[in-house]
């Protein structure tokens, strides 16, 4: 006798379409992506260096987004990581869970839960190379005034 049940299953699949309207997981994926936008715009204000936005959602469970960036020197990491939370807060009303690395000032990590963000000084970002660790994920390019498109939206 068999520990499982067997019965009458239908042998059909059943075709899913997208609907017009978004589920929650959609809205939370926008959301995460304009918090990590919003985090990149602050750091650009700061004249943050390298600033990269990885979407590591289908790779890791760890969070939506990485934004990793460079300050060139103590001050400009904390400046930028300051820079990061008032913008956030204003605009997206959210405040990093966590914050780690700010008194020291070579590396800065706030955590926003679907957010990760990383400011890093050269030696730092070089080191540890998160890029590389990371490199499966998809990156996202920032549009810039140069390029014609202004900030993200």
């Amino acid at each position: 006798m068999s520990d499982y049940f067997q019965g009458d299953f239908p042998t059909q699949s059943v075709s899913l379409t997208k609907s017009a309207i978004a589920s929650p997981q959609d809205q939370s994926e926008e959301a995460s992506r304009k918090i990590a936008i919003t985090v990149a715009e602050a750091a650009s204000d700061r004249k943050a260096g390298e600033i990269l936005l990885l979407r590591v959602a289908s790779v890791s469970y760890l969070a939506d987004y990485f934004v990793m960036m460079t300050g060139y020197s103590r001050a400009q990491v904390r400046a930028i990581a300051q820079a990061i939370e008032d913008k956030v807060g204003t605009e997206l009303q959210r405040h990093p869970l966590r914050t780690a690395g700010k008194a020291e000032g070579s590396w800065v990590l706030q955590d926003y839960g679907d957010v990760i963000v990383h400011i890093m000084m050269p030696k730092e970002r070089e080191f540890y190379n998160l890029e590389a660790f990371w490199s499966h994920a998809e990156r996202i390019e920032l549009p810039t005034a140069d390029d014609g498109g202004g900030k993200p939206k």
